[in-house]
C-alpha cells in the first residue's frame, strides 16, 4: 500500500505543474481528498500529512469516520460530495461545510432549513450534468441560472460555484471541452452572482485539463488513496 505522504506530494507536484503550463499560480487550486470508501485510518494518515478537505459521497459512511476520528475530526474541512436524498440533508446539514452536488431547490430549501444557526453558512456547489448523461445527477445547464437563483436567496447556504463530473474522455481535447463548457457556464453565472469562487472539476485522470480549463478545486482519490476496496467501508 503506498504511503498517503508520498502520493499526496505526488498529486500536489501534478497540480502545480498544471497550473504553471496554464500561466496560474498553483496556490489558486485546491485539493479535495476523495476518501470515500476508504478506512478512517486512511484519513488519519493523510491529514497527518497535511491534507485539509476530504470528500465523502455516503452520508452514514462519513458520520461513522468522522466519529471514529473524533477530534481530530473537527479540524478537518468535510465535503458531501455524492447525490443527496432528502431524508439525509439534517446530518449533512450538520455535520459538512462543503455541499458540492446540490441540483435540485427542494435539497437545498432543506440544507438552508436545517443549518444550525451557530454555525458558518453552508458552502453550496451546484452539481451541472454537463454531458447530458441519463444515469448522472446534475442540473442541465440550461435550468443552471434558475436553480442559482433560488439557492442564492435562501438564508445558512452560501452560493460558492459549480462541480460536475464530465462523461469521461479518451484524449485531453475532448476533456478540456467539457471542462471548457464548464468554465463558460460558471463566468456567465458569476456575473449575476458575484460570490461563486469555485469550480470544482477535474480527478485522477483529468485533472491537468480541469486545471488548464480554470478549476479552482479538483476531486482526487484513486491517485492518493489508491483503488477503492470492493465493498463500502464505514470505519
Amino acid at each position: 500500500m503506498d504511503m498517503i505522504g508520498d502520493t499526496l506530494q505526488a498529486v500536489r507536484a501534478r497540480i502545480a505543474h498544471a497550473a504553471r503550463d496554464a500561466g496560474r499560480d498553483p496556490a489558486s487550486v485546491a485539493l479535495v481528498a476523495v476518501s470515500k470508501m476508504h478506512p478512517a485510518a486512511r484519513i488519519a494518515e493523510a491529514a497527518a500529512a497535511g491534507q485539509r478537505a476530504f470528500g465523502e459521497n455516503y452520508v452514514q459512511e462519513a458520520l461513522a469516520k468522522m466519529d471514529m476520528l473524533g477530534t481530530q475530526s473537527a479540524a478537518l474541512e468535510w465535503h458531501f460530495i455524492g447525490p443527496l436524498q432528502s431524508n439525509k440533508t439534517r446530518q449533512v446539514a450538520e455535520r459538512f461545510a462543503w455541499v458540492q452536488s446540490v441540483d435540485r431547490l427542494k435539497i437545498a430549501e432543506r440544507l438552508s432549513a436545517q443549518r444550525p444557526a451557530g454555525q458558518a453558512p453552508l458552502n453550496v456547489l451546484l452539481q451541472v450534468n454537463i454531458s447530458g448523461e441519463s444515469t448522472k445527477s446534475g442540473v442541465a445547464p440550461a435550468d443552471a441560472a434558475a436553480l442559482a437563483q433560488g439557492v442564492a436567496g435562501l438564508p445558512r447556504l452560501a452560493l460558492r460555484g459549480l462541480m460536475a463530473v464530465p462523461e469521461p474522455a479518451p484524449d485531453r481535447a475532448r476533456q478540456r471541452a467539457c471542462f471548457a463548457m464548464l468554465r463558460e457556464l460558471f463566468e456567465r453565472l458569476r456575473a449575476a452572482h458575484p460570490g461563486m469562487d469555485t469550480l470544482s472539476m477535474g480527478m485522477s485522470d483529468d485533472l491537468e485539463s480541469a486545471v488548464a480549463e480554470g478549476a479552482t478545486l479538483v476531486r482526487i482519490g484513486t491517485a492518493i488513496f489508491g483503488a477503492r476496496p470492493p465493498a463500502r467501508a464505514a470505519a
